[in-house]
């Protein structure tokens, strides 16, 4: 976009999508931005939570990330909906250049510290994603299960890798679909999240919440990207 067509967004806060630093430089609820990007607040640490990544799962996750709340201190980038319709892994190289491509602009920009991916399971899905045998059969960890059907894991490795240090908090939550309970207790964790400062922080309220899943999360993510 150039500078002389700024949407209504950008008009009504005062920033220019060309600021490229406007995490510093715009109040909160800054805009919402022709790709639905939202900021809210201002400074670090920068969180960005997506949702509605493909296919259909924007029907269980998109809401969540509509209703919550600026933090109380940093900054918090939204992108309630990335695409409806299509479905490609986000294991797939493929993907976020293409489908997400507005997840990466979003990381480019803000380089943010903690980066939360929601996403939809079917129950009948379960083991293909927290069955003990994951690894070997496509490469990456199991998930662990926290509550209500709610799933932790990591974010795909492609960009985990490419785009994060790892200092940086990199979290994907599979929400079961058409339970309410799972909905709310993901709502529940992002508030914890969107607060959270950094990821020491967060593993160490997982040790104390979910001790079991917090050291089987510590353990895949040692042996899958070394140490911590």
């Amino acid at each position: 976009m150039k500078a002389d067509e700024k949407d209504d967004g950008y008009e009504k806060a005062g920033c220019s999508p060309d600021n490229h630093n406007f995490k510093d430089t715009c109040a909160k609820d800054t805009y919402v931005n022709e790709t639905g990007l939202r900021v809210y607040g201002r400074g670090k640490p920068v969180r960005l939570f997506v949702a509605g990544l493909h296919g259909d799962e924007w029907r269980d996750t998109t809401e969540i990330l509509m209703k919550i709340e600026p933090p109380e201190k940093g900054t918090l980038a939204l992108i309630p909906l990335v695409k409806k319709g299509d479905y490609t892994s986000t294991l797939d190289p493929a993907y976020y250049p293409v489908i997400g491509i507005s997840i990466l602009e979003a990381i480019e920009d803000l380089n943010p510290e903690i980066y939360i991916e929601l996403h939809s399971y079917s129950r009948e899905n379960f083991e293909k994603l927290a069955g003990r045998d994951r690894l070997e059969r496509i490469g990456v960890p199991a998930y662990s299960s926290l509550k209500a059907g709610v799933l932790l894991g990591s974010v795909s490795p492609w960009i985990r890798k490419k785009y994060f240090p790892k200092e940086a908090l990199c979290l994907s939550f599979e929400i079961q679909k058409g339970n309410p309970g799972s909905r709310e207790f993901t709502a529940s964790m992002l508030e914890v999240l969107k607060e959270t400062e950094s990821r020491d922080e967060f593993v160490e309220f997982l040790r104390k919440e979910f001790p079991e899943q917090a050291r089987k999360a510590i353990e895949d993510y040692r042996r899958f990207y070394g140490e911590i």
